[in-house]
């Protein structure tokens, strides 16, 4: 029996136009295993690690760039799109995490066995400009952290970060929990940063919480509609979907029903707990861009360099900005672990196109170091902050095309049978999924017409 006749067979009454092929990250599928009896506490430490791995993406420096503009020039108007964003995130990931354990499949191998060839492809290629996006982000965000903390060059710092995929490649052969050890690690640092950087601020609190109840302003106003969609796109990101419905595999669970329905509720709780982190690393950096700046009439601050030189004599202290160096390092280096790993789930998953690491996280990074270099190059090293936001607004765009196949995917009876997401969830996410689109096609609209 050939290859293709098999996956027929496979795909037969499962709802799949083919059957599932080779898992993604084969070198760490099923390699963490789950224990079978035991205290809930085990259990729980047992699956967490993936949701960091996902959370890190909600707070990679192009979350920096739009938080800082955002609070800079809005006060804390926009907290209530960070505090959505990340409602919508922890929806999203849970679906995304609900599609790995029940079918086997990653968000990328799922749509290349349902949909047709070309429509795969398209999806593919969207899904690679999402992530050399965000790497482009990921490259800027660290170089510019280089350059606060040693005084390098910012296009030194470019080509520094271009080795990092050393450091990816060494962890993951010692394995996956090393990978997520660190990552937590790097997450602390970030934490313990903001956390003194907000006591040293002293926002107003009072307008803290009215800044997390949303206001009519932010759809009018189309300046605050860029940012904010800025901060959707970097919030909810589309290889974030990709990468969370791989790395849920990487534990050895009960594959039967009733274990995998455990499994869903472990690894939800695991995401969902990373996600909440993650937004008060976002909201804390808003936080700070208002108090520190915004109140002191520094409302045109979006550039992060401008940030780190002010907070300094603004907050009456060099460990401000000292800290907030850091931590930018800190989001730069985590935010390369998670990239690499979504480029390969995404090139194997969509193409079945299996290269060596090295070869993949080379071909990413040039992808987005070459637009940085020409960037920096040409308008000089003040267009950091609007290339930020820009990449942003770039993942915010490509959202839907990863949303509507998973939202699609999880609310199929066929495909997912006893797995099927609840109907609560399956409405609250075609709803999440109808915003997303309807704020990108008003963007679009506003930014050509």
């Amino acid at each position: 029996m050939n290859a293709s006749k098999e996956s027929r067979l496979a795909a037969a009454g499962s709802g799949w136009r083919k059957g599932g092929g080779p898992p993604s990250l084969p070198e760490v599928h099923k390699s963490m295993k789950v224990p079978l009896k035991g205290s809930f506490f085990r259990k729980m430490l047992a699956f967490a690690g993936p949701g960091y791995l996902v959370a890190v993406g909600y707070m990679d420096p192009g979350n920096w760039a739009s938080d800082l503009a955002g609070g800079a020039m809005f006060n804390y108007s926009l907290l209530s799109v960070i505090m959505i964003s990340n409602l919508m995130a922890i929806l999203l990931q849970s679906l995304s995490a609900r599609l790995g354990i029940a079918t086997g499949r990653d968000l990328a191998q799922a749509c290349r066995d349902h949909y047709s060839k070309p429509v795969s492809v398209g999806l593919w290629i969207l899904c690679e400009l999402a992530i050399a996006a965000c790497d482009l982000a990921e490259i800027i965000g660290s170089a510019i952290a280089l350059q606060l903390l040693f005084g390098l060059p910012l296009l030194a710092g470019v080509l520094i970060t271009s080795v990092d995929v050393l450091l990816v490649l060494l962890l993951q052969n010692k394995g996956f929990r090393h990978i997520e050890i660190l990552v937590i690690s790097f997450i602390a640092v970030i934490i313990m940063c903001f956390g003194v950087e907000l006591f040293l601020s002293k926002p107003e609190m009072g307008a803290v919480m009215a800044g997390f109840v949303p206001t009519a302003d932010i759809v009018q106003n189309p300046e605050m509609l860029y940012i904010a969609l800025a901060m959707l796109g970097a919030t909810v990101m589309p290889h974030n979907l990709y990468l969370h419905s791989s790395i849920v595999q990487t534990r050895r669970y009960d594959e039967s029903i009733a274990g995998k329905k455990s499994a869903i509720r472990f690894a939800t709780a695991d995401s969902t707990v990373a996600l909440t982190i993650a937004l008060f690393v976002n909201a804390a950096i808003l936080i700070l861009a208002a108090s520190a700046f915004y109140s002191t009439g520094h409302t045109e601050v979006a550039e992060i360099q401008d940030a780190y030189q002010l907070l300094t004599p603004l907050l009456g202290t060099g460990a401000a900005s000292v800290l907030f160096a850091v931590a930018l390092l800190a989001s730069g280096q985590n935010s390369t672990l998670t990239g690499t790993l979504a480029g390969q789930i995404v090139m194997e998953g969509f193409m079945n196109i299996r290269l060596k690491p090295w070869i993949r996280r080379l071909i990413t990074r040039l992808i987005a170091i070459v637009p940085a270099v020409i960037v920096i190059g040409i308008y000089g090293e003040g267009s950091t902050g609007q290339l930020l936001i820009f990449s942003q607004v770039i993942l915010s765009l490509q959202l839907s095309f990863a949303v509507f196949p998973l939202v699609k995917f999880t609310s199929d009876p066929v495909k997912m049978g006893p797995f099927i997401a609840p109907r609560w969830v399956r409405i609250l996410a075609w709803i999440v999924a109808a915003v997303i689109a309807a704020l990108n096609i008003y963007l679009l609209y506003g930014t050509f017409f």
